[in-house]
C-alpha cells in the first residue's frame, strides 16, 4: 500500500496522461479528462495487506518501480474496460460508468491545444482498440520493450497482446507527441457549456422534484394502510393471486401424524409446530415481509436461492417463541424460508431463504431456527427420535445428548459456523428409524450431511474410521460456508511412504455437494505423519466432477520437507492412475499413482498423470 501510494502522488500526472491516452476519444476530451483522473484516483490497493495484488521483486527486464507497476497495471486495466462498449446481456463495469469523482458542474475542461502533428496523432490513435492505444503508449511514453509491453497488457487483461502490438505498429512511434501539452490533462482549459440547454434542464429536474413530492404526500395519507405488516415495504401492486399467497388464513397445516402414512419423507410432511402457530398478525407480518422486504429487513440468500415472493400458500412448519425471538419457518416446495422478529419490535426483522428441493428424509431432518451468542438450535423432524452432540475433533470422545422441547427444538448447542478458531467442530447427530445421521452447521438453514468412504458407496460419518477421517478434516469445512452445500463427503483416497524413513502420510479428499446442483467443491487434503489437527489444504477447486461419483478419481501435490533438510515434490492419485509426471521448475516421472521427486526450496511445477488407456489428467486445481 505505501509504496503504490508513493508511486501514485510522485507520478499521477504521468499516470493521468497514460489514461487519458488508452482511454477512447469517442467519450469526448471533458469526460476523458474527468475519467483519467477518477481511473488513477481509483488504483490503489482495497486493503493495507500484503499478498499477491502488489508485485513482486523488481524483474531484471523491467527498471520500473514494482509500486508504480502496479498502479500504471491498475490505470490500464480499467481504461481497456472503459473503452467496452455496454451490451444488453453483459453486466456492466464500473469503469464504463462516468466517474462519480472528480466532477466538475458548468464548465467544460480540456487540454491545451497542439499543433497539426498532435492532431494528426491523434486522429491516427483513434482507429487502433484500446489494447492498440495502450501498446503505443506503453513503447513511446513508457520506453517499453516488445516483451515487456506484452507481459504488462496480458496483466491488464488484454484479450490479445500481439495483436495489439501489431496494430501500434501501424502507427509512426512519435515519443515526443505523446509528451506535449495536446495530451495533457493535468493542465487543462475551461470553457462553459450549453447554457440554454443547461436552462431547460434543470426546469425538468424542479418539475420531477415536485412530482416525487406529491406522491409521496399521496402515499402518506391515512386510509387501508399496510401498518399490519410490520416491516414489509408498501405494496405498490394489488394482484388477487399474490394477495390470495399473503393471506394467513390461507397457509398449509399438515396433520401431525401425515409424516408416518405418507409416500414422501420430507419436508412436504412435516406438521406445523411452535407455540405461535394460531398467530393470524405473527404470520400475516411474516408472509408481507417475505413477499416485499422493506429497506430494514436483513435478508440473505444461499447461492442459487431465489428470493422472490412465494408462488402459492406455503406451508407452515413453525411459529413460535425461541430466544427472545419469534421464529416463522415457511416451506413452499421450492424453499424453506425463515422470518424472525425481536419479541419487543418488529423493526429488526430477519428473513433467510434456502434452497431444498429434493430433499430426503435425512436432507429433511433438521432446520436451524435460531441462531444466539455463537449458539444454534435445531428444529428437528418428526421422524428424528434422538439428537446428540459430536465433536468431528474428537473421534474418541462419545456422543453428548442433546435435550429438545415438545415442538422438536433442540436446547442451544455451540456452533462452529461463526467460530474465530478451530479448537472443536460441533455436528448434529440425529438417530431416525434406519440408522443415526450426521449434520454440519455451515452457516445456513438447512445443515449439510456429513459421510464419508469412496465416491461410488458413502456412508454416514458415525463409525470409528469415518470419525477419524473427519477429525483431519473438519477445519476445512469453513471454505464451503455459505455455500449452499448439501451434503460433504470426505475419504482417504491414498497412503504414501515419505522419502528418507519419514513415515507414512495420508491424502483425503473431500467434496461438498450443492443443493442447486452445480458449484460443488473439492479438496485435496495432505497430513504428514505426527501432525496433529487438520491435515493441509493441497489443492482445491470449483464445479469439478473430481473425487465425485461422476469422476472419483483426483490427482493432487505437495512441496514437503524432510528432517534432513532437503524439500521433496510429493503427489498421490487414486488407484486408477498408471503414471505420474512432473514438468517445469521440477522435472521427474514415477510408474504408478504416487511420486516422489527432489526440488529446491520455492519450486513450482505441473503435475499430470495417465491413465491406463494413456488419457492424461491435470492435479486438482
Amino acid at each position: 500500500m505505501e509504496q503504490a501510494e508513493a508511486a501514485l502522488v510522485e507520478h499521477y500526472p504521468r499516470l493521468v496522461r497514460i489514461a487519458y491516452l488508452v482511454l477512447p476519444p469517442s467519450l469526448g476530451r471533458n469526460r476523458r479528462v474527468l475519467t483519467a483522473h477518477a481511473l488513477v484516483q481509483r488504483s490503489l490497493p482495497r486493503r493495507r495487506t500484503s499478498g499477491a495484488a502488489l508485485p513482486g521483486a523488481r524483474r531484471p527486464e523491467d527498471a520500473v518501480d514494482p509500486g508504480y507497476a502496479y498502479v500504471r497495471g491498475e490505470v490500464l486495466r480499467q481504461a481497456l474496460v472503459a473503452g467496452l462498449p455496454l451490451r444488453r446481456r453483459a453486466l456492466p463495469r464500473r469503469a464504463q460508468f462516468p466517474p462519480l469523482l472528480p466532477q466538475v458542474r458548468g464548465l467544460r475542461l480540456f487540454p491545451r491545444a497542439g499543433g497539426a502533428d498532435e492532431l494528426a496523432l491523434d486522429q491516427r490513435l483513434s482507429t487502433l482498440s484500446g489494447p492498440g492505444r495502450a501498446a503505443y503508449v506503453l513503447r513511446g511514453l513508457e520506453r517499453q520493450g516488445d516483451p515487456e509491453v506484452l507481459r504488462v497488457l496480458a496483466a491488464a487483461g488484454a484479450a490479445d497482446p500481439e495483436a495489439a502490438l501489431a496494430e501500434a505498429d501501424r502507427v509512426e512511434a512519435q515519443s515526443a507527441l505523446l509528451e506535449s501539452p495536446e495530451f495533457d490533462p493535468c493542465s487543462l482549459q475551461a470553457r462553459p457549456p450549453d447554457l440554454m440547454r443547461r436552462r431547460q434542464h434543470g426546469r425538468a429536474a424542479l418539475a420531477a422534484a415536485a412530482a416525487v413530492v406529491v406522491c409521496g404526500t399521496l402515499l402518506g395519507l391515512p386510509g387501508d394502510g399496510w401498518g399490519r405488516n410490520g416491516a414489509a415495504a408498501p405494496s405498490y401492486a394489488r394482484n388477487p393471486a399474490a394477495e390470495a399467497a399473503l393471506d394467513p388464513g390461507g397457509v398449509k397445516r399438515v396433520e401431525p401424524a401425515a409424516w408416518r402414512t405418507s409416500t414422501r419423507t420430507d419436508f412436504s410432511v412435516w406438521p406445523a409446530r411452535g407455540g405461535l402457530t394460531g398467530d393470524t398478525a405473527l404470520l400475516r407480518r411474516a408472509l408481507a415481509v417475505w413477499a416485499r422486504p422493506g429497506p430494514d429487513v436483513h435478508a440473505s440468500a444461499t447461492p442459487g436461492t431465489p428470493p422472490g415472493p412465494p408462488m402459492g400458500s406455503p406451508q407452515l412448519l413453525f411459529a413460535g417463541r425461541v430466544d427472545a425471538v419469534r421464529v416463522v419457518l415457511f416451506h413452499d416446495g421450492l424453499r424453506v424460508v425463515r422470518y424472525a422478529e425481536p419479541v419487543d419490535d418488529t423493526s429488526g426483522a430477519a428473513l433467510d431463504f434456502a434452497r431444498t428441493d429434493g430433499a430426503d428424509a435425512v436432507g429433511s431432518a433438521a432446520l436451524v431456527v435460531s441462531r444466539a451468542a455463537g449458539n444454534v438450535r435445531y428444529l428437528t423432524a418428526p421422524w428424528v427420535t434422538e439428537t446428540a452432540v459430536v465433536d468431528l475433533l474428537a473421534p474418541a470422545k462419545a456422543a453428548r445428548p442433546l435435550p429438545r422441547d415438545a415442538a422438536g427444538v433442540t436446547e442451544p448447542m455451540p456452533s462452529p459456523a461463526t467460530a474465530r478458531s478451530c479448537e472443536r467442530w460441533n455436528t448434529l447427530q440425529v438417530r431416525d428409524g434406519s440408522g443415526v445421521r450426521l449434520l454440519g452447521d455451515l452457516g445456513e438453514l438447512a445443515p449439510a450431511r456429513l459421510t464419508s468412504g469412496p465416491p461410488a458407496a458413502p456412508v454416514d460419518a458415525t463409525g470409528p474410521a469415518a470419525r477419524e477421517a473427519w477429525a483431519r478434516t473438519a477445519c476445512q469445512l469453513s471454505a464451503v460456508r455459505s455455500h449452499g452445500v448439501r451434503t460433504v463427503n470426505s475419504w482417504p483416497y491414498a497412503g504414501q511412504s515419505l522419502p528418507e524413513g519419514g513415515g507414512r502420510a495420508e491424502w483425503l479428499c473431500a467434496r461438498a455437494e450443492t443443493w442447486r446442483g452445480t458449484g460443488s467443491r473439492a479438496l485435496a487434503l495432505f497430513r504428514a505423519p505426527g501432525a496433529t489437527g487438520t491435515a493441509a489444504l493441497a489443492a482445491r477447486s470449483e464445479s469439478t466432477p473430481a473425487c465425485g461419483v461422476r469422476e472419483p478419481r483426483v490427482l493432487a501435490g505437495v512441496v514437503w520437507q524432510a528432517k534432513s533438510g532437503q524439500w521433496y515434490v510429493l503427489a498421490a492419485g487414486t488407484g486408477d492412475f498408471r503414471s505420474l509426471a512432473l514438468s517445469g521448475g521440477v522435472t521427474g516421472r514415477a510408474e504408478g499413482h504416487l511420486l516422489a521427486v527432489k526440488a529446491a526450496p520455492g519450486s513450482r511445477a505441473d503435475l499430470t498423470g495417465a491413465l491406463a488407456d494413456g488419457t492424461r489428467v491435470g492435479a486438482l486445481r
